[in-house]
């Protein structure tokens, strides 16, 4: 049973953060962003309307089944393209990732209800429940590790966050593949105050699921 309970602990923290991450590939995120008063114009022209217009395209592409055509075929009122070459690449890229977490968070998720089966058949709730609400003290330190790199990076230093964003990037894609000028459309779509609140939204939600867990089931295991 132990190695069961300290898996249930483990898996906790991914489903947590699968699911934040999903909300922030829903209109929700992104439309309550660019109406933000402080969220950064764009100094090539991009309008908040403008914004509205084009997101949509690179967040359904990420997880649609579309191909990289989807993004291609897209063009300003003069017929050139919205994304270079370098930004679609980059594209697919992202694509792969996300959709690979979003594959681990639905196996998360499958495993966590498989094991909440077995635990009910050997009348192992209590248990269940306990390990589930010590992953949600797992997911409440992870995430405020998370809101002190990016609200470091907005309140004290930069390059705080910038520390955590290149490494990520570094983590997870080759090369300088995901630098662009600050010209390019993904950069006026989705500068670096955007990741940063993306960031934070992710571990607020995040860390609303574990205090949920870490509390909310006290009378399960009491």
């Amino acid at each position: 049973m132990k190695p069961l309970s300290y898996l249930i602990s483990l898996l906790t923290p991914l489903a947590l953060i699968g699911l934040a991450l999903r909300i922030l590939l829903t209109p929700i995120f992104y439309t309550i962003e660019y109406n933000l008063p402080y969220f950064p114009q764009d100094e090539y022209g991009f309008t908040k309307d403008d914004r509205l217009k084009w997101a949509p395209y690179a967040v359904n592409y990420l997880i649609n089944n579309e191909d990289i055509s989807y993004l291609a075929d897209l063009k300003f009122d003069d017929g050139f393209p919205l994304f270079n070459e370098r930004e679609l690449s980059h594209m697919q890229d992202v694509k792969d990732v996300i959709q690979n977490s979003l594959r681990v968070w639905y196996i998360t998720l499958s495993i966590l209800f498989l094991l909440f089966i077995l635990f009910y058949k050997l009348n192992w709730l209590r248990e269940y429940y306990l390990a589930l609400s010590q992953g949600g003290w797992v997911m409440i330190t992870l995430a405020l590790s998370l809101v002190f790199v990016a609200g470091a990076g907005i309140l004290l230093n930069p390059d705080i966050f910038w520390a955590f964003f290149s490494g990520f990037h570094a983590l997870f894609f080759e090369g300088d593949s995901w630098l662009f000028y600050y010209s390019d459309t993904l950069i006026r779509l989705f500068p670096i105050r955007f990741w940063q609140d993306a960031v934070i939204a992710i571990a607020v939600i995040a860390l609303g699921g574990g205090l949920g867990l870490a509390f909310g089931l006290k009378r399960f295991i009491s």
